[in-house]
């Protein structure tokens, strides 16, 4: 009998979104918590042959890997595993990774959902009216301002297109932008400090890799204008996460949106959690009805076709087979 773990589960969607029972042979236990702590993951996991993990949420890093003897197969789901998932380390120690297709657009339609939310205050004013009050203050248009995007690519463009069509002046940067390829798109090419400081709006879309870690650093948060937002759903390391605070505690910047955080769940006491010019979001811009169906029905097609001797969508390098 071959046990497979899911772990966080948070929607409780492992019976749903799989018919596991086609599988006669294998045991599912689904996990709605998540574990932070590396020796109760190694406790949780030591009696499971396969686990299958929702993105980015639980980390396997070498020091876990190693102490689960038993595990052969990581169902990843998405494409970006490179920095939470040591992948030189489960092809050392015999782990095949297979990982999943996932809908990208949905990050985008979160990006804008908080940039209108930020402009427009809807987390105020549907406090306000919850407790019982009406309208505090006017919010602000998007015709005429200025979005800053970093990092120009697969999300960036399309939330730059958006941006246009809302009557946006568009700005970019990111390290190797070039003004060519920005006018593909009628944008414009700025250095990093014109961006930060010219924006009415910064939105941040760059891959997570040791370049990018603190890409936005206080330095460039401190020039951002006081009536200016900052919006995260890429990754929390991409920012200095005490500048911001700092800044937004301070008041000397309008606002954030965030779906994206260090330590995730976030702790209670946080003051993503707390501050009121913060519109702060649990890490759902993957989040949809269609992104989990892609998840567990492809993890499931890879489980089948691992357990077959034929495995399929196996990250590069990391292929074995079943023992």
């Amino acid at each position: 009998m071959v046990r497979l773990a899911i772990l966080d589960d948070y929607y409780g969607l492992a019976f749903q979104m799989a018919d596991w029972d086609r599988l006669s042979n294998v045991t599912v236990v689904p996990y709605s918590d998540h574990v932070h702590d590396a020796e109760r993951l190694i406790e949780r996991l030591s009696e499971f042959d396969a686990v299958m993990r929702i993105r980015e949420r639980t980390h396997f890093p070498r020091s876990v890997l190693e102490r689960l003897p038993r595990l052969k197969l990581l169902l990843a789901t998405g494409m970006r595993n490179t920095r939470s998932l040591d992948l030189e380390a489960a092809t050392e120690l015999g782990i095949t990774v297979c990982t999943t297709d996932a809908i990208h657009a949905t990050t985008v339609e979160l990006t804008w959902a908080l940039i209108l939310g930020l402009f427009r205050r809807v987390h105020q004013e549907v406090a306000s009216l919850r407790a019982g009050g009406w309208q505090q203050q006017p919010g602000a248009g998007l015709d005429g301002k200025t979005l800053g995007i970093v990092g120009l690519s697969n999300m960036g463009i399309p939330v730059a297109r958006i941006g246009q069509a809302f009557g946006m002046d568009l700005i970019a940067w990111s390290p190797n932008l070039t003004q060519e390829r920005a006018s593909q798109y009628q944008i414009q090419c700025v250095s990093k400090s014109e961006l930060f400081t010219r924006s009415d709006a910064i939105t941040i879309h760059m891959p997570m890799a040791e370049r990018t870690i603190g890409i936005v650093s206080a330095a460039d948060i401190a020039q951002m204008k006081p009536t200016a937002y900052l919006i995260n759903t890429s990754r929390a390391e991409l920012v200095d996460q005490a500048a911001l605070i700092e800044a937004l505690a301070q008041g000397r910047i309008a606002g954030a949106g965030i779906d994206v955080f260090d330590v995730e769940p976030l702790p209670f006491d946080h003051p993503f959690r707390s501050l009121p010019t913060v519109l702060a979001t649990p890490h759902i811009g993957f989040s949809t009805k269609e992104n989990f169906r892609i998840f567990f029905e492809q993890s499931f097609e890879n489980l089948e076709a691992y357990m077959k001797g034929k495995p399929i969508r196996v990250v590069e390098g990391t292929s074995a087979t079943w023992k």
